[in-house]
């Protein structure tokens, strides 16, 4: 049984169906990447899931656990942590006291995340943890928000352009992290616009068009698939 099943969601803005029938499955351990156009859908399916965008119609299971019509805390607490690219910290808290308001309870068969090991992934955010989190770089207050997210102790994690506006050394060190995170055994949907990360992350690649799952397979077909690529991916 995959950890997290959505199937057949739609989501709205307003009167704008963004999405019209995801189905994505993400098994235990896995790391996928989703790729596509802006106004594809990408970000609006992860709200959806942790609950930001209420569905209008489908199913989304973590563990066999229906999701749909639950608060975002409590999709949360159910070991689904989510980090958004807008990263909402808490600007006027310090980057500890950011970390300590992520910490969740202890989940069976999921790591334990403690704010050490997330010193030791960013050290520093340990030079600064004193700081005002909204005195932080861009690429600190992305670190921040992955960190806060772990330490809610996740079975999966869903992260949203997380290397967007990042000077080049920052992305290789978060894409190690995110790696190692992986080895750990939380599964990961990553939503990412450089092709060249992406396929060098995941496990499996989703490219979305159009509010829905257009393909679903291998980098390596990804990659030797120029339709797809040509029609779904690449700027005319």
């Amino acid at each position: 049984m995959s950890l997290l099943e959505v199937t057949g969601l739609n989501a709205h803005y307003g009167k704008s169906h963004v999405l019209t029938g995801v189905d994505l499955t993400l098994d235990e351990g896995e790391i996928i990447s989703v790729l596509g156009r802006n106004g594809s859908g990408r970000s609006t399916m992860l709200k959806a899931i942790v609950g930001l965008v209420k569905p209008s119609q489908g199913s989304i299971k973590l563990a066999g656990r229906e999701l749909v019509g639950l608060p975002s805390h409590e999709i949360v607490r159910a070991g689904l942590g989510f980090v958004p690219e807008e990263r909402l910290i808490f600007d006027n808290l310090t980057v500890e006291e950011n970390l300590v308001i992520g910490i969740g309870k202890p989940k069976a068969g999921t790591p334990r995340w403690t704010i050490d090991e997330m010193y030791g992934y960013f050290p520093r955010l340990h030079e600064r943890r004193g700081a005002k989190a909204g005195n932080l770089s861009g690429g600190e207050q992305q670190m921040l928000t992955l960190c806060r997210s772990l330490l809610g102790n996740p079975k999966a994690i869903l992260v949203d352009e997380p290397t967007e506006g990042l000077a080049p050394q920052i992305v290789e060190h978060l894409v190690s992290v995110l790696l190692d995170i992986h080895k750990r055994g939380v599964a990961i949907v990553l939503v990412e616009q450089k092709m060249t990360i992406a396929l060098r992350i995941a496990q499996r690649c989703l490219v979305m068009g159009r509010g829905i799952i257009v393909f679903n397979g291998s980098p390596e077909e990804l990659r030797s698939d120029a339709e797809v690529r040509r029609n779904w991916l690449e700027v005319a």
